[in-house]
């Protein structure tokens, strides 16, 4: 088929799909459902094909359907992202800054909301739903961790951080367990919390590694029933009393100042890699990105001395 189907039709299969049906689309478009129906009717007569089947009173998107609404929803995310785009640069006073989406979440966003109280016309974007290895060409900025990207020359290092033992000064109390951590290898026996965000980013050290850092042998697999993809993630599962998370210090620094999580055994252990900040080559034009990158290598500068003083004082 050398045209696109006509895009209206598009847009209310990509609303059917994501409602899982005809008459939950028409209330979100504010259509009748003869009107949903027909411009489905359309899309299909213009595929040459059907995409959905109908079950009872109800009509699902049949196997190719399912794999034609995949592709549509990624169209329609890209053509957002981009009207987004062209919004935000109607705006001279923006910053755009991407990042790995913990990180953004538990340290970067708290500290960018005090910072632009004092940059009060300053819409500022956070975007973390880019991969650390992206080429993201848009952003003002980009946090990552390990190596920069694209822009190599234009990045520092922003601050190494260390992962401690953290859980819910609730779950220490609560009975079963020792109550009281008294070596390392007491956590054991306590319900272990697992980071594993590969291979979209790289994972913080492994119990295993922790353990094997406090000189603890371990005879059997540590056995670990909670996994998350995301540290945020994992950190409210601790939060939430689920059991203990080795987590980035950085990322629960408010959170045990706030008594939501407190350090059970004290030994922090160094990530292999620092966070890094990098910007596009053409940023610092902007008087409000060289003001943000003076700001954020101060405070990576912070963290890396409370980090430092951390594995010294635990």
């Amino acid at each position: 088929m050398s045209r696109l189907p006509p895009l209206r039709a598009l847009q209310v299969f990509e609303t059917v799909g994501h409602c899982g049906g005809i008459s939950h689309a028409a209330k979100r478009l504010n259509l009748s459902v003869g009107a949903v129906s027909q411009q489905m009717k359309l899309l299909e007569e213009a595929l040459g094909m059907s995409l959905t089947v109908k079950e009872g009173q109800r009509l699902r998107l049949n196997a190719i359907g399912l794999r034609f609404h995949a592709r549509c929803s990624s169209a329609f995310e890209e053509l957002r992202a981009a009207v987004s785009e062209v919004e935000r640069s109607k705006n001279p006073n923006n910053l755009y800054v991407s990042g790995l989406p913990s990180l953004m979440t538990k340290w970067l966003g708290p500290l960018t909301y005090e910072w632009q109280h004092e940059h009060g016309d300053l819409d500022i974007y956070l975007d973390s739903t880019l991969a650390d290895t992206s080429e993201e060409e848009n952003a003002d900025f980009r946090i990552g961790y390990g190596e920069p990207g694209q822009y190599a020359e234009h990045s520092v290092v922003l601050f190494r951080d260390c992962v401690v033992p953290a859980c819910s000064p609730t779950l220490l109390g609560l009975p079963g367990y020792p109550g009281q951590v008294e070596q390392a290898a007491d956590l054991l026996q306590y319900p272990l919390i697992r980071i594993d965000s590969r291979p979209k980013f790289d994972s913080p050290p492994s119990w295993a590694e922790w353990f094997e850092h406090e000189g603890v042998t371990v005879e059997q697999a540590i056995v670990i029933r909670r996994s998350f993809s995301s540290s945020s993630m994992a950190i409210q599962a601790a939060i939430d009393h689920q059991g203990v998370v080795l987590a980035q210090f950085s990322m629960i620094s408010r959170d045990i100042d706030e008594g939501r999580l407190v350090i059970p055994w004290g030994r922090a252990m160094p990530l292999p890699s620092p966070y890094y900040l990098s910007w596009h080559p053409n940023a610092l034009q902007k008087s409000q990105c060289r003001a943000f990158q003076r700001w954020l290598i101060g405070r990576g500068r912070a963290q890396e001395e409370i980090t430092a003083g951390l594995i010294v004082a635990l």
